[in-house]
């Protein structure tokens, strides 16, 4: 089984601090920047970052829909990571300063891939489809945040 990342990125006309605060904000900000590929959210236990537990459907294909329970931390300042408890999946977001008033986020996902031909094409498609993904959450907050 291979490791399988995506990473993808994005610059906000925001601080570091309002930017980091949205995305930790999973019973508000969130919610509501989620693209269509998220189903079935639920925030479980907690809300606002460190501890939090929220259940999602993310649809990556039109065949391919993962049940996600994900566990919240905060290992570091201006660091989230969602560990999947049904699955090897962890996507951690770094927010940084970029420049006065602005940010850079990147997000990035890694999972043990399966094996064989599968698993190669798991490994050449899946990157680029969930940055996709990614890429449109991404937008969807700087358009929330730079109101």
């Amino acid at each position: 089984m291979a490791q399988v990342e995506a990473t993808t990125e994005r610059v906000i006309a925001a601080d570091a601090e309002a930017v980091f605060d949205a995305l930790a904000d999973y019973s508000g900000t969130r919610a509501r920047v989620l693209p269509e590929h998220f189903s079935e959210y639920e925030v479980r236990e907690g809300g606002d970052g460190e501890g939090t537990l929220v259940h999602w459907k993310l649809q990556a294909t039109s065949k391919r829909v993962r049940d996600c329970l994900i566990e919240v931390s905060e290992p570091t300042d201006g660091e989230l990571v969602e560990k999947d408890r049904n699955s090897s999946m962890v996507t951690t977001w770094r927010v940084t300063p970029a420049g006065e008033g602005r940010s850079r986020v990147v997000v990035s996902t890694v999972w043990n891939g399966a094996g064989g031909i599968g698993g190669f094409f798991e490994r050449t498609f899946a990157p680029k489809g969930l940055a996709r993904i990614y890429d449109a959450l991404l937008a969807k907050l700087a358009a929330e945040i730079e109101k």
